[in-house]
């Protein structure tokens, strides 16, 4: 009785290790380094301007693809959907490389 208790314990815990070693994983896996700082600024819309390329615009630097980029740009702006009209004001954040001062 004793033995098959140490066995199911022991086998128990090799599952938990190697599903927590893969969840660890995984979630690294999906962070990208970035060392790109962080800044927001006002932007006025222009004629012919939308989400799609100010993302391409403003992503730069940032582990973000242009639909994760449009989607924190809507978010921030609390925007429910894609339409930008001329002349309206977007927050949007951009990405720079901290400068190395001597």
């Amino acid at each position: 009785m004793m033995r098959k208790l140490f066995l199911t314990l022991i086998a128990v815990l090799i599952f938990a290790t190697g599903f927590l070693s893969h969840s660890v994983l995984v979630s690294m896996a999906g962070e990208e380094e970035s060392s790109a700082i962080r800044y927001y600024k006002s932007i006025c819309i222009e004629n012919g301007d939308n989400l799609w390329t100010i993302a391409d615009q403003y992503r730069q630097g940032s582990p973000m693809s242009v639909e994760e980029y449009v989607k924190e740009l809507k978010q921030m702006n609390n925007l429910r959907e894609d339409t930008i009209h001329a002349g309206q004001y977007l927050t949007v954040v951009y990405f720079q490389e901290p400068s190395l001062s001597l």
